[in-house]
């Protein structure tokens, strides 16, 4: 009886790949990286009696971690103005960067910086120099949709190659007024079909705010008040800073740059780990 002969698969078997002594190595793609992680770093100083005012400052901040950690609605602000160069330097290496950082414009203007204690703000401008401890800082807030370009509406210009900016201008507008709290609303850019004349159309209805906020972590997310009361523009970027999702979202602060309780709770704990180790 015949039987059906069957050729071997093409690209398997001896000879079917290439010898690497006879080219190039083969290259991958880089995988992704930059994520950051918590590791404890304790200050390389010598304390002594001298630094007595920076522990003091730091075992209030971790009191103040964990009233806040309790009750999301309250904020602490520590001042710092007060401490000499030793101790604001030991106040300094203790807190260190971390993921969150804003820019909030206005009188002063004001430049946050997380520390590594998530919920702990490092905020500092002309005349002030303080750490705040608050789920976000109490100005990110206040500021953030005061506009530095106001926004049009639907008054914005709309050119030829605008197509869908329109509607989601009427969209975004509607569900500004109307929001009293709750889940945020999203439009997500990245899934609807859209120009960059229509992007540029939006940028002129929706205006600038007062606030910019990056969240530096696996990848980055960047999020921008607009003009109009209660809308941001979040975007996220992967390792390679190649832009994955763009929305606008209609609401409170994005949870992003939110710090939870428990991670404030968490913040004060580990705190007091670094004050009992560098005593």
């Amino acid at each position: 009886m015949v039987q059906n002969f069957h050729l071997p698969p093409m690209g398997f078997g001896p000879g079917s790949q290439p010898d690497p002594s006879e080219g190039p190595e083969l290259q991958y793609l880089p995988l992704p990286s930059g994520m950051r992680t918590y590791a404890p770093s304790l200050p390389e100083v010598e304390v002594d009696d001298r630094l007595a005012p920076a522990l003091a400052i730091l075992a209030e901040i971790a009191a103040a971690c964990d009233v806040v950690a309790t009750d999301a609605g309250t904020t602490r602000q520590v001042d710092l103005t007060g401490l000499d160069a030793a101790n604001r330097a030991l106040v300094a290496e203790t807190m260190g960067d971390g993921e969150v950082s804003m820019k909030c414009r206005g009188v002063p203007a004001l430049r946050v910086q997380e520390s590594v204690f998530a919920g702990v703000w490092q905020v500092a401008g002309a005349g002030v120099d303080m750490i705040e401890v608050a789920p976000v800082p109490e100005a990110s807030r206040a500021r953030a949709f005061v506009p530095t370009v106001p926004a049009m509406g639907g008054l914005a210009p709309k050119g030829p190659g605008v197509v869908n900016a329109p509607a989601l201008i009427a969209e975004l507008m509607d569900k500004s007024a109307t929001w009293q709290g709750g889940t945020p609303h999203v439009v997500n850019l990245t899934l609807l079909p859209h120009t960059e004349e229509d992007l540029a159309c939006l940028d002129a209805a929706l205006g600038r705010g007062s606030v910019d906020i990056l969240s530096r972590g696996y990848g980055n997310c960047r999020v921008t008040a607009t003009g109009q009361r209660n809308v941001w523009r979040v975007q996220f970027y992967n390792s390679t800073d190649a832009l994955i999702l763009d929305t606008f979202e209609v609401g409170g602060m994005p949870e992003v740059a939110i710090a939870a309780s428990e991670d404030l709770a968490d913040s004060g704990a580990r705190l007091r780990e670094v004050l009992e180790a560098i005593r």
